[in-house]
Parts: structure tokens; sequence; C-alpha cells
């Protein structure tokens, strides 16, 4: 018995001691569960079976030293250490050498240790060791559209299920552990290929739509039109034209072409047999390539062609220019049944119905006095409602209007037979302004000689290369009215000067209340655009007008201007007007027109007001913003496009055609809808 024992005690010594010395098994005893959660995921490539450290032979074996992307390595859910920290503690050289000496270890003692732990290790380890292999299919899985796998997620879950039956059974943990480390080192390069792969998938698509070309909707016809260029191309060429057969062929295939092309603007307009005629124009013109091969013929050919076309096209912009101007200077027929419809009314009158209410109104400078001159009943009629519309107190407002005796009676009419509520109108003959004559307006004196006459009335389009400036509106004394306003109204200190194509949209009476600081008038200007200088109105050739202003001083407009006409009568601006008036006799210092005299008569008389106040170009450019529009007091149509033409643009009639109320009995009588006239 007492040899027995030391036998013995020597014999588990031989068993157990080369256990302590080359593994970490007892270390699991005396490791505390915090300081096991810092341990992170070693190498997928091993796991351990019944106390060996075996290689996985269903995935590839990598060293340590090949592999260039870096370690996914996952930590436990509580772990506050990070990676470089537990990195430290074990270097892939020490793992390296422990796991050949446990395994050459464990060969030895396999019989005596594995026969108790077989069914416990296999139990614990066998789903882990399914899971990992079932991730080599896992990639197939993946979602098309993200780069994460579903075992990604499942990675988690695993480990830490791992962890509490770390915490449960000591004596395991480390085949457990191992079992972990290597599933998830192999997901963490399975999410990163597959994310590889995604995004290389996604990168080829970006290219591949990057590549295809979108086809236009037109590009049938586009086809199309080059064939009949081509066409006739062939058709005035000397090698081509000496072969009958092909002229005749040739021309054939050009009337297909037309017949199928028609009115088409797009490819769903074509008809049918467009793809026919299209393969078969393309076989002829083939035919014509071999008779004729010169590319230098063709080339040259297709250069006069071009140029041809250019000409054409300067023409036919010439002409549509010109018709423009001519349909804006005719009154349409709706418009010209109205004064003669209104004048019949007028005329049927007693004189006691001929007056206006409120005449008390007309020279009290304490109102809102307003100065309008027309000839138009109509665009009248819509400056006055919209203003009135508008108005915070209309019992405020004065309207001046004055017109010519062709149409004096007729505006009389319309304002007695629709008088504006609460507001006061005065309608004006111009004829009655006897002070207004030759001898005392030198403008008058010209617009009455036979050369301004004949300049204004001859037909010619190609005569003068600015065509607007030939309008017989500016023949018109009405025009230049705007130049006698301290004559016009002498007891008055303030006074709102408008066009008759503007639209009010907000009150005005603010405007009386500005002070001009000592300018005569108050005005919006106009400089935002380059053309809109005084070098585009004024010729600076002329000394007289280099030496006297800047040519890149900004413009403004005529519309809506707010007048001091105590600081007129005190500048003597009348004057200031009838002196250059009589130097510019010949037309050398500016084409016809007020704006160019007015921006010399009130030269640095101006007060810049606000651009919400006046928005032009209502008339000319569709491309006016809505923003501005909407915050303007007042809108302009300067321009040919007038809003009661049919040639106006469509958008911006509506702001304009509001103010008419189309079932007026006498608009009705003359046929007058929303497009102005019939």
């Amino acid at each position: 018995m007492k040899l027995r024992k030391p036998v013995l005690f020597l014999l588990l010594v031989t068993v157990f001691a080369p256990i302590v010395l080359y593994t970490d098994t007892l270390g699991t005893y005396f490791t505390s569960p915090s300081s096991s959660r810092t341990e992170f995921i070693e190498d997928l490539s091993t796991f351990t079976f019944g106390g060996d450290v075996r290689p996985l032979n269903v995935l590839p074996q990598e060293s340590s030293t090949s592999l260039k992307e870096p370690r996914g390595d996952v930590y436990s859910e509580n772990s506050s250490h990070s990676l470089s920290n537990a990195s430290d503690t074990l270097s892939s050289e020490d793992a390296r050498k422990t796991r050949q000496l446990t395994e050459a270890e464990s060969m030895k003692h396999q019989t005596a240790t594995g026969s108790s732990n077989d069914g416990v290790e296999v139990a614990m380890n066998g789903s882990h060791i399914s899971q990992v292999t079932a991730n080599l299919h896992e990639p197939q899985q993946t979602d098309k559209t993200s780069p994460k796998l579903v075992s990604a997620g499942k990675n988690e879950s695993i480990a830490m299920e791992t962890i509490s039956k770390k915490k449960t059974s000591p004596t395991d943990s480390n085949q457990t552990l191992d079992s972990t480390k290597t599933e998830t080192r192999h997901d963490q390069r399975t999410v990163q290929t597959s994310g590889k792969f995604v995004s290389g998938e996604t990168a080829r698509g970006k290219d591949e739509e990057r590549n295809v070309q979108i086809v236009p909707p037109d590009a049938r016809v586009r086809q199309l039109k080059d064939q009949l260029i081509r066409a006739k191309v062939y058709l005035s060429l000397s090698a081509t034209r000496s072969n009958p057969h092909f002229i005749r062929e040739l021309r054939l295939r050009i009337k297909e072409v037309l017949r199928a092309l028609g009115e088409a603007t797009k490819d769903s307009d074509l008809s049918r047999s467009a793809n026919e005629k299209l393969k078969a124009m393309e076989q002829t013109l083939a035919k014509g390539k071999q008779i004729q091969d010169d590319c230098a013929t063709i080339v040259k050919k297709l250069r006069a062609m071009l140029h041809s076309a250019e000409e054409q096209l300067r023409v036919h912009k010439k002409q549509t220019l010109y018709l423009t101007h001519l349909t804006a200077k005719t009154l349409p027929k709706g418009l010209h049944c109205l004064p003669l419809r209104l004048s019949t009314e007028y005329f049927k009158l007693n004189s006691s119905q001929q007056h206006f209410p409120h005449q008390e109104n007309l020279e009290n400078p304490k109102l809102y006095h307003y100065a309008l001159f027309s000839d138009n009943i109509l665009a009248a009629a819509v400056v006055v409602n919209s203003t009135v519309s508008h108005a915070k107190d209309p019992s405020k407002h004065v309207f001046h209007i004055v017109t010519d005796r062709l149409n004096f009676a007729a505006m009389r009419m319309w304002f007695l037979a629709n008088p504006p509520k609460y507001a006061t109108v005065d309608v004006q003959n111009v004829e009655e302004f006897t002070w207004l004559n030759s001898s005392y307006s030198p403008v008058l004196k010209q617009l009455n000689s036979q050369s301004m006459i004949d300049y204004y009335f001859r037909s010619r389009a190609d005569s003068d290369p600015n065509v607007k400036f030939r309008n017989p509106k500016y023949l018109s004394i009405m025009n230049h009215l705007r130049f006698y306003l301290p004559e016009i109204f002498p007891k008055l200190d303030k006074v709102l000067f408008l066009d008759d194509d503007i639209v009010v949209q907000k009150d005005l009476g603010g405007l009386w209340s500005l002070d001009l600081k000592g300018k005569v008038i108050g005005v919006v200007e106009t400089c935002g655009e380059s053309f809109h200088r005084f070098d585009r109105y004024l010729n600076f050739s002329n000394p007289l007008i280099s030496k006297n202003f800047d040519p890149r001083a900004c413009g403004w407009a005529f519309g809506m201007n707010i007048i001091d006409l105590n600081q007129w009568r005190r500048q003597n601006i009348t004057e200031v007007y009838h002196s250059w008036q009589n130097r510019n006799h010949e037309r050398q210092l500016w084409k016809l027109g007020t704006l160019p005299p007015g921006l010399i008569t009130f030269w640095k008389r101006t007060y810049a007001l606000d651009r919400s106040w006046h928005v032009l170009g209502l008339g000319y450019n569709p491309n006016v913003s809505q923003k501005d529009i909407q915050r303007a007091a007042v809108i302009h149509y300067n321009g040919n496009l007038k809003p009661w033409l049919e040639i106006s643009i469509p958008k911006f009639r509506d702001y304009w055609s509001k103010f008419v109320d189309y079932d007026q009995a006498f608009l009705r009588e003359c046929n007058i809808n929303k497009l102005g006239g019939s």
C-alpha cells in the first residue's frame, strides 16, 4: 500500500504535467468572467474536437501573412477593451506554436482522455461546425442591394450563446470559444467578400447604364430628314444627273419619304411604312455613293446648301419682324367695332347725361391723381379697373384720361356706362389743348413734316433695320404728352403717369408719400441687362451726346412713374426737352420715340424706385419669372405682344383679361373674347 500511493502520484504527475505546461486548460479555473469577456475570436481555420486542435479541411487554408484584409475581430457584448489591447496579449506566432504542441500532446493522450469527453465535445461543437460549414453557402443568399449576409446577423447570437456557456461550464470554455472565433472570422471574411462582390456588380451596372445611349424620341424623324438632304445633294451633282434611271428612282424615294414624314415631329407620329421607306431610301443613296464617291464634291455642295439656308433664314427673320410690328400696329376688328358702337350710343345721350360725377375732385391736390393718355378704350378700362380694385380707398383716386378726337366720344361713353366704384374719372380731348401747337412744341412741328410722315409710312420692310422705331404711334402727339404734364395739370403737385398697357396689382397710394429728395421723376431702373443702358438708345458717335452723357449709365422705363410737378416747374424740364428736340431735328442724336429724349431730359433728375413697383417685359419676354410678377405692384406689357392681341404671350394674358367684363353688352356686340378681338 505504501508503494502504490507514490506510484499513483507519480503517474498522475506524468499525465497532468504536460497539460499544465503546454496548455492553458487549468487557466480557465482562475480566470474571472470579466477577463474572459475581453478575449477575441481567433483563426477560423482550426477547431477543437476531443481536446485536439485540428484544421477545417472544408475551408481553404490561409496563412496569417497572406491576408491583405484587416482581421475581422468580433467582441463580446460588454467588452470594454479595444482590439489593439487584446491583440497584444497573444501574437499570431505564439498561437501557431501552441497549436502545434497541443496537437502533438493530444495525440499521445487521445485514448486516455478522449473516451470520457467524446460525447460532450461532439454534442457541444457539432452545431458550431455545421454552422461554420453552412456558411460556405451563405453568400448565394445575399441581398442584391446590400453587401450584408444573413449569416453575419446569426454570428452575434452565436457569440453571445458561447459566452453564456463559458460562464456556466468553465471546463469547456476553450473549445467553445475557439469554435466561436472560427465562425466569426469566417463570417467577417464572407461579409467582406460579399460586399466586394455586390459593390462590383453595382459599379458594373453603373458603367453599363453610362454606356447605354438614350435614343431620342425623334431619332427616325431626324434620320429621314438627313436622307432628304443627302438625296438633294445627289440630285444636283453632275455625275448622278447623267444617270436618268438613278435620278428617277431617287425622286421617287424623295416623294415617298416626304409622304411618310408628313408633319411628324417624333417617331410615334410616323406611319408604319416609314421604316420601309427609310430602308429603301438608304439603298438608293448607297447606289448614288457608288456613282459619285468624291467626298470633296459632296462637301462643297453641302456648304453651298448651308449658305443658302442661312440666307433664307435671315430673310424670313426680317419678314417675320416686319409682320410682327405690322400686326402690333393693326387694330383687331373687335376693337375697331367697339368705339364705333360706343360713339353711336354717346351721341344719343342728352347733354346732361354726358357729364361725369365728382368733377370737384379734378383739381384737389390732396387726392391721388393719375395721368393716362390712350386711344385704346379696352386698355384704358383695364388700367382703371385694376387700380380701383386694389385701392384701399378708391374715393381718393382720380383718373385723368386724355384721348384723341376720334375716340373721345367712345371713351367717355365707356366710363359713363361703366363708372369705376367711388373713383373719379375725367376724359379730355387732346384737340382742346389749344396751347399745344407747332409754334410752341418743336416735336409737334417735326411730326407734321412730310419727311417724318414718309419715314413712318414707308412700306418696304428693308428700308430701315430698326423697324420698331417706325411705328406710327410715334407720329401721334399723344405719345409726347408726358413731357407737358405741368401744362395739362397746372394746379396739381404730384401725378402718377401710367401707360395703357399696364395692370395694377397692389395699392399705389404709397407712391404719393415718397420723398423724391429733390428729383423730378421716380423710375424703376432697367440696367440689369447690357442693352438697357444709354448707349443702346443714344448715338454716342455724336460729340454732343458723348460729351454730356455716360454710355454705361443705367436706363429706365416709362409706364409707371411718380412725378413731382413742383420740381418740374422749378427746374424748367419742358424747356430742357424742347432744346434737345431742336438739336435732333435730323435724327442724329437718337431715333424716334419717347424714351431716348426722356433719358436725356431727366438726366440726373431721377429717383430710383424699388423694382417690385414696376415689372416689365410681359409684352416680349416669355421668361419673366412668376415670382417677380406676383410681388409686383404694376406689370407692364411693353413690347409688341400686347395682351389684347392674339399674338400675346398666352401665360401672361390672364393677368390682363381678368379685369375685362366680357359679358358687357358692348363687348358681346363686337364679339370681343379673351383673345382680345375677333
